[in-house]
């Protein structure tokens, strides 16, 4: 695990697609990160998968990563702590 910034923290808007055929970060929507999740959105089963994703992309605990908002909505606004915007984003979207 990398070493974390305890000072950096990021607000990440996210597009989730649940029930895709794998777990992946699928580019861009507009200026949400689009991630495609296996899992159904079905009794948080969805933001779970979507946490422990996140987690690993960006090498922070599953506690440091909370849902701000759109807990049931497909567009959510979630805080990674140890990461700042700039890293979170090059970890998401290599290319980008």
């Amino acid at each position: 695990m990398s070493k974390l910034d305890p000072r950096a923290s990021t607000l990440l808007q996210i597009r989730v697609i649940p029930r895709s055929p794998r777990t992946s970060v699928d580019g861009r929507r507009g200026d949400a990160v689009l991630i495609r999740l296996n899992a159904p959105p079905v009794d948080g089963a969805a933001n779970d998968a979507l946490i422990a994703f996140l987690s690993d992309i960006l090498d922070v605990p599953t506690r440091s990563i909370a849902i701000v908002s759109g807990h049931t909505s497909r567009d959510k606004r979630v805080r990674v702590e140890g990461v700042d915007q700039q890293t979170a984003i090059a970890r998401l979207l290599p290319t980008a």
